[in-house]
């Protein structure tokens, strides 16, 4: 932090009468955290950070070993606009999660992407994203969702009800200086979408957490419930976060080749064909829940089978085709990932799988244009197409043998992730389900 940077900060804070600053950062699951500072204490936060007992956040310290430091970054400090304005206003800076000697913290989320997206620069490379995330807005997180109307795909007036909602979403992400692409309904009953302007990794992932906030902030404002589930409603598609991702050297982006038949270089389809081989050991990072699986099924446009192609968008890996004159725009699609998982983690092993590729020479396989679905088992067998984790237990036990997990997330984060892993599926496991009632109390 430079003083030119603490400087602003302390301007703002004065200028725009804030009392109060948020500290954010994340658990190993993605769940916001955050506790406040008056402004008397502002000066004492940027040069030493602030303390707090992290035995209570989940997947951080024993309590034995409880005290944390939360150091501000001084770059994401924003005026919270849902809050009261130049007069008693709030602020908010994510933090870096330190030891009390300053070293960093291993099961700092946050950290975590920044040493993997080190791993990337050393080898001349800033990684960028830009992710669809996916949410319903359902009356009330009581009882059975009720959506707030029956659109589909693309539908505007009468029937998307909530077009002032994303309205307002998207109006309050961009005073907090996040960039926004697109907004629409999606193809579920009161399902939508909207998308972040293409950045950094870093920048994203905390994008992507103030997003998620947001969304459900301005619900709440208008009296309904929006939520990140990945499958809420039965029969009906669920919530993806299908993530754009490309590497860059400079200006240059190393993804594009004019002579190649797909535009894609060596180092484009490297990075695919990792993404490819080790998706079954990321799928746990990407998919954390055990509702994440119930949208990982064949007829919901949410990919089963690991396959890539440029036009059929039931693949695992989609290359939007190439426009001329937009070398820069060359991205990969990563189709599978849901909004509910931890996107610090996320876009740390989906780097950490596409770099595993590259300085491994990965060979990339012809795409597969064809409809995945209607083959059967011995035409998929003949093609080498195999199929993701089908619940979360399978995709414990493949990131559980996986040592580019272990080294992606680091000994700490990797065995508390796991754990945390497996008690939830022993959990969900125990249940008698209204499934189970409904099918066989009345015949068994």
């Amino acid at each position: 932090m430079t003083t030119k940077d603490k400087d602003y900060v302390l301007k703002m804070v004065k200028e725009h009468d804030v009392r109060f600053i948020r500290l954010w950062f994340t658990d190993i699951l993605g769940f916001l955290k955050s506790f406040a500072i008056t402004r008397s204490e502002l000066e004492v936060a940027l040069e030493e950070g602030m303390g707090f007992d992290g035995s209570s956040i989940e997947g951080f310290c024993r309590i034995d070993e409880s005290d944390m430091v939360a150091m501000p970054d001084t770059n994401t400090f924003c005026i919270l606009p849902w809050r009261p304005k130049n007069e008693n206003a709030v602020a908010r800076m994510f933090c870096d999660i330190v030891h009390p000697d300053g070293t960093p913290f291993e099961g700092d989320p946050r950290y975590i992407l920044k040493r993997n997206l080190k791993r990337a620069a050393d080898l001349g490379y800033t990684y960028y994203v830009g992710p669809e995330l996916e949410f319903f807005y359902f009356k009330s997180s009581e009882g059975r969702p009720e959506p707030l109307d029956h659109g589909g795909y693309f539908d505007l007036t009468p029937l998307d009800i909530a077009s002032d909602l994303r309205r307002e979403t998207v109006l309050t992400l961009e005073e907090m200086g996040i960039p926004v692409e697109y907004s629409h309904h999606e193809v579920a009953p009161s399902q939508h979408e909207i998308d972040l302007k293409y950045t950094d990794a870093l920048t994203m992932a905390d994008n992507a957490m103030t997003y998620r906030l947001v969304v459900k902030e301005i619900a709440l404002k208008h009296g309904v419930y929006a939520t990140f589930m990945p499958k809420p409603l039965s029969g009906k598609n669920g919530n993806g976060m299908h993530t754009h991702q490309s590497l860059f050297k400079g200006e240059k982006n190393a993804f594009f080749e004019a002579g190649d038949m797909y535009h894609l270089s060596k180092t484009g389809k490297s990075y695919i064909a990792g993404l490819m081989k080790h998706v079954p050991e990321i799928t746990l990072i990407i998919n954390q829940w055990v509702n994440s699986y119930k949208r990982l099924v064949p007829g919901y446009e949410a990919p089963v089978y690991i396959t890539w192609a440029q036009r059929n968008r039931s693949d695992l890996i989609r290359v939007p085709m190439y426009k001329p004159g937009k070398e820069k725009a060359t991205r990969i699609e990563l189709r599978s990932p849901d909004p509910a998982c931890n996107p610090y983690l996320a876009f740390a092993v989906m780097l950490s799988a596409g770099l595993e590729g590259i300085e491994k020479g990965y060979k990339l396989d012809e795409p597969v244009e064809q409809n995945v679905y209607e083959m059967n088992l011995k035409q998929r067998n003949a093609l080498g197409i195999k199929v993701l984790p089908e619940d979360l237990w399978e995709a414990i036990k493949e990131t559980e043998k996986s040592e580019l997990v272990r080294k992606t997330l680091g000994e700490h984060t990797f065995t508390n992730f796991i754990e945390n892993k497996k008690i939830e599926w022993e959990r969900y496991r125990a249940q008698v389900t209204n499934y189970e009632l409904t099918e066989y109390l009345s015949v068994l």
